[in-house]
């Protein structure tokens, strides 16, 4: 789980009817962050103030949500909810939450009318917590799919999935929404694909991997960049094809400074984590 870190908490707001959904992610006060997209549809708010030369580098929560770009309103609540806290970048008016939105399409498996939004983000955040949390169809992956690349009719079920690795006292943990044009990878796949590769405009624009990786090592926002594409690099070991035009591959990577270790490490144990949690689709 990825609250194995500790600090971290976790929340949903799921209607399995319209099968859409948010998952909210809260870091502690002085979370270090950074991220990589490397999908050619992403669908995100607040992205590219995670980029290492910018100003803040500092990360209050994360949104992942359904609904495409209308999902993104969704950060609207949580930014609602953690300023009635005090919580944000000090600024001379007062605090300034930093949440980051990532959003993925779910459009076509439920109803398209309904999408996650403010009062659906400050809800996620009521029911955040730490400690076992729930995966599978809810939240973010309550309307998720992948397989979509052989054609819609071998759609399988995605979702939010997660998993830990530990080394020592470091700990680095993935919670990912799989909503893939491709499909899980458990590292047989090429030997039993019949290779029939469907029309892009056949499944396209409804998929994207999006997800967010937490350790408790103390990094810097360059850091944390270096091992977003280590995380990146899982989803290409799990996901077949990766990366691709119409999927938006997003990736946060978020450290909460509490144990000391070397940025090579925690890349390669995002690396593993990211893996594990999506193959455990496959």
């Amino acid at each position: 789980m990825i609250t194995d870190v500790e600090g971290v908490e976790v929340g949903h707001w799921t209607d399995p009817v319209a099968r859409t959904g948010c998952t909210v992610v809260l870091f502690p006060p002085g979370t270090v962050a950074s991220g990589e997209v490397r999908g050619g549809a992403p669908a995100t708010r607040e992205f590219a103030l995670l980029e290492p030369e910018r100003l803040v580098d500092r990360i209050d929560a994360v949104v992942l949500s359904g609904g495409s770009a209308f999902g993104l309103a969704a950060a609207d609540g949580v930014m609602r909810w953690l300023e009635a806290r005090g919580r944000g970048f000090p600024t001379g008016g007062g605090p300034v939450p930093i949440v980051v939105g990532l959003s993925l399409f779910d459009l076509l498996v439920g109803d398209p009318s309904v999408r996650p939004g403010p009062e659906e983000g400050y809800a996620a955040c009521e029911q955040a917590r730490s400690g076992t949390i729930e995966v599978g169809a809810v939240g973010a992956g309550t309307g998720a799919t992948m397989g979509t690349w052989r054609g819609r009719d071998h759609a399988r079920p995605g979702g939010l999935v997660t998993a830990t690795v530990r080394e020592g006292e470091v700990v680095v943990s993935a919670l990912i929404a799989v909503n893939a044009f491709g499909e899980a990878d458990d590292g047989m796949l090429s030997t039993r694909l019949d290779h029939r590769f469907a029309d892009v405009g056949e499944g396209s624009f409804g998929n994207t991997v999006i997800g967010v990786v937490a350790t408790n090592a103390a990094l810097d926002k360059h850091a944390c960049s270096v091992v977003a594409g280590g995380a990146q690099d899982g989803i290409a070991r799990a996901v077949f094809p990766p990366h691709t035009l119409v999927d938006g591959d997003a990736v946060v990577v978020a450290a909460t400074g509490a144990v000391a270790a070397s940025t090579e490490l925690i890349r390669t144990l995002a690396v593993l984590a990211v893996e594990r949690a999506i193959r455990t689709l496959a």
